[in-house]
């Protein structure tokens, strides 16, 4: 059969080493799945239900292996089905490649069924964004699509019109007027290290070497520093504040770390923040500014391979741009040995919070609390296991009681904050890591969205994990709501609350509905160790406040005028926090 440009499209994947797709057919991209179709050997597409999932699932891929993820979608509803997903990939910096179709190349214009010019959508998600109107650009645009979305980290689109995916690769159909001819390459790609320079380095160990109060903030950038973190931490003395999706860069048990920061942090990282003379930021660009140190109040030297990211959140006096690990590696022999009194002493306030965190795993305390649930997670999982985890008050309890140590992972969706990715994430990582433990955390808002791809990951034989935090409200937005000072409106479902795990049991895979705190830690531990998918459902206190590591006076004027303007459940929410307290001074 002669090769159409659907093929095409297929074997340039192939060569470029891609060997999955997650997606969902239709008659806009019928020509692009039978070129899958003929390379299905080599290229796996994997079936969904939803395309928005096809997109999270191919950006989970991209997080996980730093390979490039690829979705497709039909043209019209189907391609914007997918514009949640990409936006968690671009905003969190993976590269994915998005497929998508378009009516033929004959109708456009003519208000045809379905007309929707996906590459006008996707002007501002995606870097490269090209609808293909000439066999002849095969296959060299996609050559400059997956090249984009690599070096740049970001997502880049291409559209195909029907007409387009099933003509002739060799197909000519115009005179050349132009003096140029069509893109020709070969799939491949050369990404060296961006390597730090001398000068760069020296200055930013002279300001280092002056601190007397060093900290160290890291990100995602920072991932596979992981040792030079360590070595420049314990050089300086420098206290190592984490971000939330940089949690993985030191292990949380390590002594020179003192955890998250922001709203879903610790105390100890807050106050370190505010009472150090110098920061090295380490391939991140923390965007909540009011947790970062007064600009000109401290010397800042930061570190990442995307120049433009270098003083975009305080004033640097010390910029180097180059890969974390290069740059820090070069650092270190130039660096004195700094007192250690500033890490020592967050040393000792970090094992006082991780005190008040373990007490807070309360296993007598009904309704199940919350901090509960991700300790029983945290003690049974294994130390090689991911941990995908959804946005809302989840995210809270995965930040202070999922543990990385050994070759623990963690992600979700960073700057864009979006719900549901958790499921179609561990999905996609456990096609990625097949051995491996793959685990979501996800609450029952985050699941419900997109919780029919549970079934994808039955059908596919995927071993996932899954245990939803079911609080049967919007816990985050709840919360949210009242520290702005105004009680919560419009935020917790109605009872019944839902039993996902009769969906579970229906999709053939096990499934079980935790009530009692007594019963919990049997039924997670059944779970992680049934050699197929799992989901335990867990019905735990709706009342449950995630409170900020530091409470600001601010914060609790408006948690009290919420009070005091008709929070309803005020009697079981203050019953919760006093709880809480009391463990921890028991701790």
């Amino acid at each position: 059969m002669p090769e159409i440009v659907g093929e095409s499209l297929a074997r340039r994947l192939v060569e470029w080493g891609v060997d999955t797709v997650f997606g969902l057919p239709g008659d806009g991209i019928n020509g692009l799945m039978e070129g899958f179709r003929r390379h299905r050997e080599k290229l796996r597409f994997v079936l969904v239900h939803h395309e928005e999932a096809a997109a999270f699932m191919a950006t989970g891929y991209a997080k996980a292996t730093g390979r490039l993820g690829v979705c497709a979608a039909t043209s019209g509803p189907g391609a914007i089905h997918l514009l949640n997903g990409l936006y968690d990939a671009k905003l969190d910096h993976a590269p994915v490649l998005a497929l998508t179709g378009m009516q033929e190349t004959s109708l456009l214009g003519s208000r045809y069924q379905q007309e929707v010019h996906v590459d006008r959508l996707f002007q501002d998600v995606a870097d490269y964004n090209l609808m293909i109107t000439n066999p002849q650009q095969m296959p060299g645009v996609v050559d400059l699509a997956i090249r984009n979305a690599l070096v740049k980290n970001t997502v880049s689109h291409l559209s195909f019109p029907n007409d387009i995916q099933v003509a002739s690769v060799e197909q000519d159909p115009y005179r050349h007027p132009a003096p140029g001819v069509a893109p020709s390459s070969m799939p491949a790609l050369d990404r060296p290290l961006l390597r730090p320079e001398e000068a760069a380095l020296r200055r930013a160990a002279e300001v280092l070497n002056s601190a007397r109060k060093p900290a160290i903030l890291v990100g995602v950038g920072a991932l596979h520093a992981r040792d030079e973190v360590i070595a420049v931490a314990e050089k300086l003395g420098a206290p190592v504040v984490k971000t939330l999706p940089g949690k993985a860069v030191v292990p949380d048990d390590h002594p020179v770390t003192t955890g998250g920061l922001g709203l879903l942090g610790t105390k100890p990282s807050e106050e370190a923040m505010e009472e150090c003379d110098t920061l090295l930021m380490v391939g991140t660009s923390f965007p909540y500014g009011k947790y970062l140190p007064e600009p000109g109040k401290v010397r800042v030297v930061q570190i990442d391979s995307d120049a433009t990211l270098l003083g975009l959140r305080l004033p640097v006096e010390a910029q180097i741009a180059a890969d974390a690990k290069l740059a820090l590696r070069g650092l270190l022999p130039l660096l004195s040995d700094g007192d250690q009194g500033f890490l020592h002493k967050y040393r000792q306030e970090m094992d006082s919070w991780r005190a008040d965190m373990t007490a807070l795993q309360d296993g007598s305390r009904e309704p199940i609390a919350p901090q509960y649930l991700m300790g029983c997670i945290d003690r049974l999982a294994a130390d090689d296991a991911t941990l995908t985890c959804d946005s809302g008050t989840i995210a809270t309890w995965a930040a202070r009681h999922w543990t990385i140590r050994g070759d623990r992972r963690f992600y979700l969706s960073g700057n864009l904050a979006t719900m549901a990715p958790g499921l179609p994430y561990a999905i996609a990582m456990q096609h990625a890591f097949p051995s491996r433990q793959i685990i979501a955390f996800v609450g029952d808002g985050g699941f419900a969205m997109l919780m029919a791809e549970f079934l994808t990951a039955v059908r596919h034989e995927l071993p996932i994990k899954v245990i939803v935090n079911n609080n049967n409200s919007y816990g985050q937005i709840l919360w949210e709501q009242i520290i702005l000072g105004y009680p919560e409106y419009a935020v917790r479902h109605r009872q019944p609350e839902a039993d996902f795990s009769a969906w579970a049991r229906g999709c053939g895979a096990y499934g079980v509905k935790v009530t009692r705190p007594g019963d919990l830690e049997h039924a997670v531990g059944l779970a992680l160790e049934h050699p197929g998918p799992a989901l335990v459902d867990v019905d735990v206190n709706p009342n449950e406040p995630p409170m900020p590591g530091k409470v600001k006076y601010d914060q609790a004027k408006h948690f009290t005028e919420a009070f005091l303007r008709g929070q309803p459940h005020k009697v079981a929410t203050l019953a919760t926090v006093v709880r809480d307290k009391i463990n921890e001074l028991r701790a």
